[in-house]
């Protein structure tokens, strides 16, 4: 079972923040001498975990220079409004597009209870409360901020939604992924190596944009991937292979569903292709794959819903 706090590199901390359950969604804190930053926040319910973080490494509110989410996803961001409000010195990282979700999330807090249901949203997202406006930043592709000598650079990577952005730690050599490079939890380790499926969440997932984004982050050649679900991996060449296979085996989902399929019928054609996939791999038998029902319910509807946009464009 995974510990809230987890140092995975020296200055990194993993902080579980307990959606859904643990071990899936993942924050981070990271600290340089008497400077810190938070990437990820989770969901408005992990706002005392955050703070506890700080605790945790004897540092103060004030010490905390930023908050920089990947993107808008409540999942991601939905406490970022309700933390900076502890944080006087901190300003709020954003992609340019996302702005305007965080600044006023009603729109995105009533298109999560539609994706989620009422029920599921009140008890794990919770809301979101509005970011300052005056506090916000959109970095650039390429833009650096000087950590107290540790350099954290953003790069733009669309794809799993318009508004995603990475971050690379020069220190460690680490990405911070989001959902970019897909999901990949600890339940399944034990194959050849860790098992890592596309994260392909409503409403603005596509298919190609994806692929580029894996291939460029892949070039970097980190030697960490720190994905907000969930944990510290170590980079291999190989789960991005994985991750192309899989996308590519999305676009023949995607193909060759007929366009009276039901959302169960997209979730078994997926839930099948991940099986197969994880048991090549040599996921051990007794793994519950179970655990991914939630993220194959995501990934049909984000699916489906790029298929119908595709058809729009070539029929407009």
């Amino acid at each position: 079972m995974a510990t809230r706090f987890q140092e995975v590199h020296p200055g990194i901390t993993r902080i579980d923040v307990e959606y859904n359950r643990t071990g899936f969604a993942a924050a981070w804190l990271i600290r340089s001498g008497a400077q810190a930053v938070f990437i990820e926040t989770g969901p408005l319910p992990a706002l005392p975990f955050l703070l506890e973080a700080l605790d945790h490494h004897a540092l103060t509110p004030a010490m905390v220079r930023a908050v920089i989410v990947t993107h808008v996803h409540l999942d991601h961001a939905g406490a970022a409004g309700a933390l900076l409000n502890h944080l006087p010195n901190a300003r709020f990282f954003v992609h340019p597009q996302g702005i305007k979700h965080l600044v006023d999330p009603s729109r995105l807090v009533e298109g999560a209870k539609v994706v989620y249901g009422e029920a599921c949203f009140a008890a794990t997202i919770g809301g979101a409360e509005p970011v300052d406006p005056e506090r916000v930043h959109a970095p650039v592709d390429g833009e650096v901020f000087d950590l107290g000598g540790r350099n954290l650079i953003f790069f733009d990577t669309p794809g799993h939604s318009l508004n995603h952005l990475c971050v690379l730690d020069t220190v460690s050599n680490g990405l911070f992924t989001g959902d970019a490079f897909g999901l990949s939890y600890r339940e399944f380790d034990g194959g050849s190596h860790p098992l890592i499926i596309p994260a392909t969440t409503p409403t603005q997932f596509d298919i190609d944009t994806s692929r580029a984004t894996v291939r460029r982050l892949a070039a970097l050649r980190p030697e960490w991937l720190y994905l907000t679900h969930f944990g510290a991996l170590r980079f291999d060449p190989v789960l991005a292979d994985d991750l192309d296979a899989q996308l590519m085996g999305y676009h023949r989902v995607a193909t060759d569903l007929p366009d009276t399929a039901t959302e169960e019928a997209w979730i078994a054609a997926l839930t099948e292709l991940t099986t197969r996939h994880a048991r090549a791999i040599g996921v051990p038998e007794e793994a519950d794959l179970s655990l991914l029902a939630g993220d194959m319910r995501l990934n049909a509807q984000g699916l489906s819903i790029w298929r119908e946009r595709g058809r729009r464009r070539k029929s407009g």
